[in-house]
């Protein structure tokens, strides 16, 4: 651990995380021990399996660590959503915005020490993540669309194959089938269950 002198603080104990496919470099800055004014900063590299991010979370939360400042990249998700369950108070930036901020650096390891900047000083505000509840239900709404969108293709594929004029039981059996409509379960038969 170093001691950095740095501007006023929107947040004392944070994290910059730069996070790529296989591995997340994270800096945290914290007070200073010895220097009143100054800060501390460590960066480690952490892998992006369940377990790692468990301990990067152990980590931060041995610092005292309560808000976390992350670049939306293609990796995100997995480390936000496990440090959100996990307690921590997540920021996620938009990758324009903070590519437009003068000084940005070019190594991984230099953006999360300004991404732990950016997070403390509140320079960038946060995109919006939708709460659990909302991603949860826009999951299962982008998957009864994809059922409903199957069930469509399918429909075409059958009249395709049968032809313009297809037997009035294949025609009967598109207009009326609860088998391919989502959320239905559909009948056996007539008379059954």
């Amino acid at each position: 651990m170093h001691d950095a002198e740095d501007e006023p603080l929107f947040v004392e104990r944070v994290a910059g995380l730069d996070i790529g496919k296989a591995e997340v470099e994270v800096t945290i800055r914290v007070p200073s021990d010895t220097h009143p004014g100054r800060r501390q900063q460590e960066t480690r590299t952490f892998g992006t399996t369940r377990r790692q991010l468990l301990d990067l979370a152990g980590w931060l939360r041995c610092w005292g660590v309560t808000k976390t400042g992350m670049e939306a990249t293609d990796y995100w998700k997995g480390p936000f959503f496990l440090l959100e369950a996990e307690g921590f108070d997540c920021d996620l930036y938009n990758a324009a915005q903070v590519k437009a901020l003068p000084g940005r650096p070019k190594t991984d390891r230099a953006d999360s020490i300004w991404l732990a900047k950016i997070a403390g000083r509140g320079m960038i505000s946060s995109s919006f993540v939708p709460p659990e509840p909302v991603r949860k239900l826009r999951t299962h709404t982008r998957y009864r669309r994809h059922l409903t969108q199957a069930r469509t293709a399918e429909k075409q594929r059958v009249e395709k194959t049968a032809g313009r004029r297809a037997p009035e039981t294949v025609q009967h059996h598109l207009r009326h089938s609860r088998r391919l409509r989502p959320g239905h379960a559909g009948r056996a038969g007539r008379g059954g269950a």
